[in-house]
């Protein structure tokens, strides 16, 4: 259980890194910041200093967990930096809910539940590190380590792009359209092939917050649906196929109930 607990530090610490990095160094830093909760909570004049601060703050505990030897203090220190996560959280739910998070760099993310669940899976690891000793690597715990991480990933909307997009492309490349197809019918398989390699996906992917929800064609194209953080997204993909770049998107305000 020591090596257990003691492991949670640098499990933290990259995390923690990577998100001060794109803070601090991040290219869309300034815009992230007019764009989140912050804007809202410290008022729009002052949004990029917390955001900057915020920044400073994961940097300096990240040093503290990744430099050994890992001290009390360090656990103490990413707890209540995970907590104050949580309650922002918590705020820009409530107060800014179409707002981004801001957590881990330029693309936008509202407070959803996986941002909650990776703020609270953060707590709770943090508090593991309190009173943790030195770490002695095992073949175990390196394995739990990437699965830790992975989880971490996992609940990370803004990494989507980095891991569940390029999957998904490379699904749909190696299952490929269905063969000889009846005139007229174009497989799903064939039309989303052509949409995740589009320009309009790639700018709009961010804010998808569900799957396929429906699909039409009409006039030559192939309408596909998503919800995308109280929205809808629909893609306007040629049935035809071709250039990516023809593929088109609109967002559009979801109907209010009568």
């Amino acid at each position: 259980m020591h090596g257990i607990a003691a492991l949670q530090a640098y499990v933290i610490g990259p995390l923690l890194l990577w998100a001060a990095m794109a803070k601090l160094l991040g290219r869309r830093a300034r815009a992230s910041a007019e764009q989140s909760a912050l804007a809202r909570l410290a008022g729009p004049g002052r949004a990029v200093h917390a955001y900057r601060l915020t920044g400073v703050l994961e940097l300096a505990v990240a040093a503290a967990l990744l430099a050994p030897p890992a001290l009390p203090v360090d656990g103490l220190a990413a707890a209540a930096l995970s907590a104050g996560f949580l309650a922002y959280l918590t705020y820009a739910r409530v107060a800014a809910p179409a707002s981004s998070c801001g957590c881990l760099g330029g693309h936008a993310r509202p407070a959803d539940p996986r941002a909650f669940a990776r703020a609270g899976l953060l707590f709770v690891m943090s508090l593991a590190v309190i009173g943790a000793g030195p770490l002695t690597v095992t073949p175990p715990l390196a394995a739990l380590g990437l699965a830790e991480a992975a989880v971490l990933v996992g609940l990370s909307a803004e990494l989507d792009r980095y891991w569940l997009t390029p999957l998904r492309r490379l699904v749909v490349r190696l299952r490929g359209p269905l063969a000889a197809p009846p005139p007229g019918e174009v497989p799903l398989e064939v039309t989303l092939r052509l949409l995740y390699l589009s320009p309009a996906y790639c700018s709009a992917s961010a804010r998808l917050s569900s799957d396929v929800q429906d699909t039409w064609d009409e006039d030559g194209l192939r309408f596909v649906v998503y919800a995308a953080q109280g929205r809808i997204a629909v893609f306007a993909v040629p049935l035809a196929g071709g250039d990516p770049s023809a593929v088109r998107v609109a967002l559009i305000d979801e109907p209010v109930p009568a």
